[in-house]
């Protein structure tokens, strides 16, 4: 099934927040232990991937030019404004925290790097890994998140589901226009530079760092097209 991956990271969604109305407290060395073993995981996807590439110059070059790309339009600055924008607005709209844990728990399922890495990892080259890695992460956000906000953060699996759907249809559209010689490159690529911004998340998850992911997510982008012009010219 194409939509295998983001149908699991919806359902962990739903199936934790349902988990999440049972526990009314989760003690914070628990929730801190859990977000660390889940940062160690990530690190370790990440050097996966990376390990893979057979051209780490490309890799480097497009992280350097995604990443300048992504500092000059303050791309994690406009993600964080317009996520706290959607939620003031239906917040004013909507009374209870059924609206409110929609909002927080959509954007945090959705607006992150590793949607976009799992989305086109399965559809350019058909692995659900990094969104089963995922899914695992946010049925333990969900548990804990729906103990504040309840019914809302069951609810945004939903378009949590729709959003990774649509990036994967995206990628396999992308993969039937491209000749194949050079969507093997291109996948091996996307997986290297993908995977150089999972260790990024899974390090600032274990505090190591407080690198600005959402500033890197362009060098996925540019590692594509990239590897086209390189191989067109």
């Amino acid at each position: 099934m194409i939509l295998t991956g983001a149908f699991v990271n919806g359902m962990a969604i739903i199936i934790g927040g349902l988990l999440g109305l049972v526990f009314t407290f989760i003690p914070d060395a628990i929730k801190d232990s859990i977000m660390k073993i889940q940062g160690l995981i990530i690190v370790t996807l990440g050097i996966q991937m990376v390990v893979q590439t057979e051209d780490i110059i490309i890799t480097l070059l497009s992280l350097i030019v995604g990443v300048v790309i992504g500092e000059t339009i303050r791309l994690e600055e406009a993600l964080n404004r317009f996520g706290h924008w959607m939620e003031f607005k239906l917040g004013d709209k909507h009374a209870g925290n059924l609206s409110q844990g929609f909002v927080s728990g959509t954007l945090v399922f959705i607006v992150g790097a590793m949607a976009i890495v799992g989305g086109l990892d399965a559809g350019l080259r058909g692995s659900n890994e990094v969104l089963f890695t995922k899914a695992i992460m946010d049925f333990f956000i969900a548990i804990v998140m729906t103990t504040t906000y309840g019914l809302g953060v069951i609810i945004s699996g939903v378009p949590t589901f729709l959003y990774e759907s649509g990036i994967i249809l995206s990628a396999q559209q992308i993969a039937r226009v491209i000749p194949e010689f050079i969507l093997d490159e291109m996948i091996d690529q996307v997986t290297s530079t993908g995977g150089v911004i999972l260790l990024a998340i899974g390090l600032n998850m274990l505090n190591v760092t407080k690198m600005r992911v959402g500033n890197m997510i362009p060098a996925i982008f540019t590692a594509m097209i990239m590897v086209y012009l390189i191989n067109i010219f």
